[in-house]
């Protein structure tokens, strides 16, 4: 897709790119408020982490979305980033707050300005590690297509990442981080996914564009609303989904 190589000084090309990803994705996800680095949102059984929210289950717990807060600490320590002694203790530490009350009521405490800390000092590589999971899935998504549509998803996310730089990259990176691959069978509801395979399934037959990309996640977003159960109320979060996919967009001349 392009994207790849080590940031190996703050003026570099890589570097700069790293930058203005975690700057999208923190204002996507956090508004840019680092209070929102430690979040347990409403209706939710699991705090969300960092600047891009990353999901972490308590011991034992269950859940159909993908867990990726371990993922990125174990990231964070192959760069050799120095954890707080607390989360060092396993090689998979579980969400030590049993409820979404208690890790609020925390929000002062110890632990959580550790952790706070270690998420703002590290926004560049948890970019970095927001990529590496798109360089790790793209093929995946490929191959899960049946073999006569393979040449079209590949070409489809290849045209979509070259369109106005940065912005193609960025939105497929950000969809993909936002919503998931669309390939774990357990993120369905109605036996029917939200992640990026889907998206590229809905442009299989449509013209390659951000403008067509944002069309096909806006029509998967709102099935999944529809399909979702009752009790989630998943449409208090349209706007600011259909806000996120606008942000894909190049401005308008």
């Amino acid at each position: 897709m392009g994207l790849s190589g080590t940031a190996s000084g703050q003026d570099s090309p890589y570097a700069q790119h790293l930058d203005w990803l975690g700057r999208q994705v923190f204002q996507n996800e956090c508004r840019s408020k680092p209070a929102c680095l430690t979040s347990w949102n409403a209706g939710e059984d699991f705090p969300s982490l960092g600047i891009g929210h990353f999901i972490w289950y308590g011991a034992g717990q269950q859940e159909i979305f993908e867990e990726t807060f371990p993922q990125l600490l174990l990231f964070l320590q192959q760069r050799q980033i120095a954890l707080p002694t607390w989360l060092q203790n396993s090689t998979k530490p579980d969400n030590p707050w049993p409820n979404r009350a208690a890790f609020n009521a925390a929000q002062d405490d110890e632990q959580m300005r550790e952790l706070r800390a270690l998420l703002l000092a590290t926004a560049s590589l948890q970019a970095e590690f927001i990529i590496s999971r798109f360089s790790r899935t793209e093929e995946k998504i490929v191959f899960s297509f049946p073999s006569a549509d393979r040449s079209k998803a590949r070409r489809i996310l290849e045209g979509l990442a070259a369109e106005h730089p940065p912005l193609g990259q960025y939105a497929l990176i950000d969809y993909l981080h936002f919503k998931g691959s669309g390939l774990n069978s357990a993120e369905r509801y109605h036996d029917m996914g939200w992640g990026l395979k889907q998206v590229i399934t809905e442009m299989l037959g449509a013209e390659v564009s951000l403008q067509q990309f944002v069309k096909a996640g806006t029509a998967v977003l709102d099935r999944r609303i529809s399909n979702a159960p009752v009790e989630r109320r998943e449409s208090r979060w349209r706007a600011g989904w259909h806000s996120r996919l606008q942000s894909y967009l190049p401005p308008a001349n």
